[in-house]
Order: C-alpha cells, then sequence, then structure tokens
C-alpha cells in the first residue's frame, strides 16, 4: 500500500467527487483542515452537499485545481485519460485511486471495523453505525447511501478510535482496508466482469479475512457455505494473528451468536431473542423490514460484543434503525391505496430477499419494475435472474441501465422476458419511464405494492407516479 505523509500535504483534489464515498472522504478531509477541491462530470446530489461544505467542485475538467494540488484522487471509474489525471501524471503529483486513499485515512484510527459482503453491507454498515452511534462511542462513519439518522449523509465525523467503513470488494477495494474488527456477510458470483470466477471471489474475500489486525475480531455469517470455506482455508493463518472469530447464524445454535424464537411482527419486521454462546443476552425489535435483516443484525451485535460495547444502548440503536436509502425505502403512497418502494437490489439474490419482503407487507399484489444494471451481470447471471422474480405478480423490465459498460448486443432484456414467461411469471417490457408510470396508474389495485428495483435510474420512477 501506497504510504501517504498526510503533515506533508495541504491541498487535496478529488476526480469524481460526486461518488458517495467519495464525497464523504472529501468532506472529512476539508473538516480535518486541508484544502479540498473537486471535479465531476455532472451535478448530483452528493455535488450539492460537497458544495455546501464550502468546497469548490468544477463540472468537467479543471487543470489548475490539479496543478494547484498537493495530491490528487480519483476513483476507479476514472479512465486513465481524463485530462486531469493525465495533467497530474505528467506533473508528476502524487495521484492515489480512492480505496488507496481511504486505505491509508484507517492508519489514523485505533480501530476500524470493515463490514463486507457481496449483500448487505450498506445495511449492516448503517446498522452498525447507529448501535454504536446510540451508545456513545463517537464513531466516524463511511456508508454507501445517505441515511435518516446522520441527517441524510452518508458520513459522520467522530473521534479517532472507531472508524465504520463499507468496505466493497469491486477492483479488490477491500483490500486496503485492514480492519481491527472485520465482518464477512456473504460471499457469492458478483462482479464477474472483474473477478471471472468465483474460485477468485474467494480468494479476494480470504485475503481481506487475513488483513484482520494481530488480535482483532472477525465475525463471519454461519449460514453461508462459501464464508466458511473461505474461513476453513484461512483458519491457520488467523490462529496465528490470534484472531478472535464469531460466527452468526439463523439457523445453527451451535454459531457463536444464534437468532432464537424468530417473530414476523405486524410491522412487517421481525423480532428475536438474541444467543450468545447459547445463553439469551438481548431481545430485538427490528424497524428495518425483512428477515435477511435478522443476519445484519447478528452481526452488529457481533461487532458490539466483540468491541466491549454497552449491549443495551447498541440494542436501542439498532432497533431505532428504519433503513438505508434505497433499501425497501418507502417513496409514496398513491391515493392511499398503492404503497410505492425503491430498492437498490441488482443482483438475484437482492431480487429475491426485497421481494420476499414486500410479500410479508401487502394484502395485495406485487408489482415489480426491474432495470437491469450492467449488460456484463445480466448475461452472467441470466438463469439465476430468471427464477427470482416468481414472488412478484407483474413484472415489469426497463432497458439495461449501461452504467460503465458498451452495449455488445448479446443481451437483451426481452431475453429475460422470455425466460421469465418460461417459468410462468406474469413478465413484459416497457422501455419509457413514463408508459411505466401510466401503466402503474392504470392498473395497481388497492393495496397492491409497487416496487422500483436496480442500481440505476429506476429509482427515479417514483416521482412520476
Amino acid at each position: 500500500m501506497n504510504n501517504i505523509d498526510f503533515d506533508k500535504i495541504h491541498k487535496i483534489h478529488f476526480i469524481g467527487i460526486g461518488g458517495i464515498s467519495m464525497s464523504g472522504i472529501a468532506i472529512i478531509m476539508k473538516k480535518f483542515g486541508y484544502e479540498v477541491t473537486g471535479s465531476d462530470i455532472s451535478e448530483n446530489d452528493m455535488v450539492k452537499i460537497v458544495k455546501t461544505e464550502n468546497i469548490p467542485v468544477n463540472i468537467g475538467s479543471n487543470i489548475n485545481n490539479v496543478l494547484n494540488a498537493d495530491i490528487v484522487v480519483y476513483t476507479a471509474a476514472i479512465p486513465s485519460t481524463d485530462a486531469e489525471l493525465v495533467a497530474a501524471k505528467e506533473h508528476n503529483i502524487p495521484t492515489y485511486e480512492r480505496a488507496v486513499f481511504l486505505g491509508n485515512m484507517l492508519k489514523n484510527y485505533k480501530k476500524p471495523i470493515c463490514i463486507a459482503g457481496m449483500h448487505g453491507k450498506t445495511t449492516t454498515t448503517s446498522m452498525v453505525a447507529n448501535a454504536l452511534k446510540l451508545a456513545k462511542v463517537n464513531p466516524t462513519i463511511l456508508v454507501g447511501s445517505k441515511l435518516r439518522e446522520l441527517n441524510n449523509l452518508n458520513y459522520e465525523i467522530g473521534n479517532n478510535e472507531y472508524f465504520v467503513l463499507e468496505s466493497c470488494e469491486y477492483v479488490d477495494s477491500f483490500l486496503n482496508f485492514p480492519g481491527d474488527t472485520s465482518v464477512i456477510l456473504n460471499i457469492e458470483e458478483e462482479h464477474l466482469d472483474y473477478f471471472k470466477t468465483l474460485d477468485n471471489i474467494m480468494s479476494s474475500f480470504g485475503k481481506f479475512m487475513c488483513l484482520v489486525h494481530d488480535s482483532g475480531n472477525l465475525i463471519v455469517n454461519a449460514d453461508d457455505k462459501n464464508v466458511m470455506k473461505v474461513l476453513e482455508s484461512n483458519f491457520d493463518a488467523l490462529t496465528k494473528k490470534n484472531v478472535n472469530i464469531y460466527t452468526f447464524s439463523a439457523k445453527d445454535s451451535n454459531a457463536n451468536l444464534f437468532a432464537n424464537n424468530i417473530n414476523l411482527m405486524n410491522t412487517g419486521c421481525y423480532e428475536f431473542d438474541v444467543l450468545y454462546n447459547k445463553n439469551k443476552i438481548c431481545h430485538i425489535k427490528l424497524s428495518a423490514p425483512g428477515r435477511h435483516n435478522i443476519l445484519n443484525a447478528l452481526a452488529t451485535v457481533g461487532v458490539v460484543i466483540a468491541n466491549n460495547i454497552d449491549l443495551n444502548l447498541a440494542v436501542a440503536g439498532l432497533e431505532e434503525f428504519t433503513g438505508a436509502s434505497r433499501r425497501f425505502e418507502f417513496k409514496k403512497n398513491i391515493n392511499n391505496t398503492v404503497e410505492v418502494y425503491d430498492d437498490y437490489a441488482h443482483h438475484p439474490t437482492e431480487i429475491k430477499a426485497t421481494l420476499q419482503t414486500a410479500k410479508e407487507k401487502s394484502k395485495g399484489r406485487t408489482i415489480a419494475v426491474f432495470q437491469p444494471h450492467t449488460y456484463s451481470r445480466l448475461k452472467t447471471l441470466l438463469d439465476e435472474f430468471a427464477t427470482c422474480f416468481n414472488k412478484a405478480d407483474i413484472v415489469i423490465v426497463t432497458d439495461i441501465y449501461a452504467a460503465r459498460e458498451k452495449n455488445d448486443g448479446s443481451i437483451t432484456p426481452q431475453m429475460l422476458i422470455e425466460r421469465l414467461k418460461a417459468n410462468n411469471v406474469n413478465a413484459m417490457y416497457v422501455g419509457d419511464f413514463e408508459e411505466i408510470a401510466k401503466y402503474i396508474r392504470e392498473n395497481a389495485k388497492e393495496n397492491d405494492i409497487v416496487l422500483t428495483i436496480g442500481a440505476g435510474t429506476i429509482t427515479n420512477l417514483s416521482n412520476l407516479l
């Protein structure tokens, strides 16, 4: 890892400052007393938030900002041909990819808490953040979503002891984040445009697992077979580092942390007892819907126990948490009869969990509007996408959101529609958001739930309803 001497820098320029993580990092550095500037290709909500902190942001390139900087930080999405990045390298100004820079920031904290997994990172990081906030340990927080509990921001600056960090696996970013406490929620095929195979994914998670500090804490999901395989293959290395290992489960009562007496409340959320080494230590009533949040909550309790934090206060914070932005987020009620929710789910496992949550809350039908995210993901996981919508009554598929990719014509929304229909799912293609909104207005019935699903622009559909 490239080491940064923060005492020798004064001005930092961020390329791609409007990213959900970059914006938070930039504001944190500004509040630490550094001079910060930024640029992005367009103005979004996060750019507007950055500007409220008196950080100058240029829409488009501004070489002068780069030339006046001591270092330049850029996101992995920035191409090597970017004018500002090229200028920095031509003038020998040190450049750092976002994850490398963030990894250097972590060194200033005694107890980084790094939360990883293919699904549930944002929600679990948010749960941990709120639990620790109410337990009065004053953590610094950086999460991949805006939270109500953080005044609709995605960061909070605390002391230099705890840093609660969502740790993304894409392009191996999380290999820059050694945790004093590391959490692994799940491992499966995802981001195959980068990883190529499940074996490569498991190898990367093994490396992340072994980054944990000597005598640190590792908290893992015992219900996930891939996680347990990675744990087994790295067990000796972890033992040599004297790492404390905590397992959590909703199925196996032999796990260190076990959810017992699980009950679905009339709110659509779950309550359960938490057993620690088979002894009941607390009862939790969640305010975030979905059975998958039981495991996320157990992971949070694991963080609390591993760090000797006040459990009663932390549980109060956990119970208060209502969900991160775009995680089964309530958007509006149409004519007081049809509820509209929005969810970031873009992988089949996430979609299954989201639709299960909708089914548990709804007294009527579920109308799912799905915007596939990237051509490569839909193509590689087409079989899984074809079987993950069975709990929806109506599925509307939009055009594919390209993100960082180009269309080579090898995958289309219609291919998914054909596969869904073959599995007896009532599915249709509608490419235009206005037409989708019209269909919903004309066909949604009392007590139906409308669910917009995807990591792209589908979140804007609710504005048309």
